[in-house]
């Protein structure tokens, strides 16, 4: 690799914003908030949806109602 063009990688506490679970994985992403964790110092990146509260991987998916939504298409634009 290339010498001094490559972004600063680090270990970064991201944590869950509804679960407030935390992880800590390895980022370029840069942040002004810190958390102790696991004994040591580390940026804190606060994120909307992960794993443990994404409903795909909860099983709390949201099941459309397809049928409702021919039949709206159908009143409206008939069939032509």
């Amino acid at each position: 690799m290339k010498p001094d063009i490559h972004p600063d990688y680090h270990p970064v506490v991201f944590q869950d914003a509804g679960t407030g679970k935390q992880f800590l994985i390895r980022s370029t992403i840069t942040s002004d908030r810190t958390i102790d964790y696991q004994g040591a110092t580390y940026p804190l990146v606060v994120v909307d949806v992960t794993a443990d509260s994404h409903p795909f991987w909860t099983g709390t998916n949201r099941h459309l109602d397809t049928a409702g939504q021919v039949e709206k298409f159908r009143r409206r634009y008939g069939t032509r």
